[in-house]
């Protein structure tokens, strides 16, 4: 007897516990939050004129030429850049050693003018390509670097290119040289 209330007791509790189990209810929901779209941003350097910046011919010792590039960031992403150069000899005569390159910012006088009083801001003087390696203004290497120019985003500045040639050049005569200026650019967003 003493087996059947065992087993009696054992049914009942098996009973109450799968009836608690039956009984248990639990309210559930779900949300979900779609359209997670990601877009990078875009660095986008361009300069007018892109090519002839500054050019002379029949150039005589005192000459000089001065003309203006406009400088713009066409991105999306606010830009830092660099301005490097590299000229070579048509001929033996070393031209591009005997140019002077001076490099300003846009007139304080007037900057409706860009470059007639060329009294900007002088950020480069030197050799057409001397720039330590051919840099002029700032550094191409990533990161922030001395001397590098900023751009917002669809923004854009001016500057002023001046080659020439010293009055007291006593050569070197029918000579000439082709420079090619780089401007390079990163985006200033995580990137010290």
């Amino acid at each position: 007897m003493s087996k059947r209330i065992l087993s009696v007791l054992l049914g009942i509790g098996l009973l109450s516990l799968l009836a608690s189990l039956a009984g248990l209810a639990v309210f559930t929901d779900t949300a979900s939050v779609g359209g997670n779209t990601f877009t990078t941003g875009t660095v986008d350097i361009s300069t007018a004129p892109a090519s002839a910046l500054v050019t002379f011919s029949n150039m005589a010792p005192g000459d000089s030429i001065t003309d203006d590039v406009v400088v713009s960031n066409a991105g999306s992403l606010e830009l830092r850049y660099a301005v490097s150069s590299s000229a070579t000899n048509a001929d033996a005569l070393a031209l591009k050693d005997a140019l002077t390159l001076t490099i300003k910012t846009i007139d304080v006088t007037t900057p409706g003018t860009p470059c007639d009083d060329f009294d900007g801001t002088q950020l480069y003087t030197g050799d057409l390509d001397d720039g330590a390696g051919g840099l002029l203004v700032g550094d191409p290497a990533q990161g922030a670097q001395g001397g590098e120019r900023t751009l917002a985003a669809s923004t854009s500045e001016t500057l002023c290119f001046r080659v020439a040639l010293s009055s007291g050049a006593t050569g070197p005569e029918g000579a000439s040289t082709t420079a090619t200026f780089t401007f390079d650019a990163e985006q200033t967003t995580s990137n010290p």
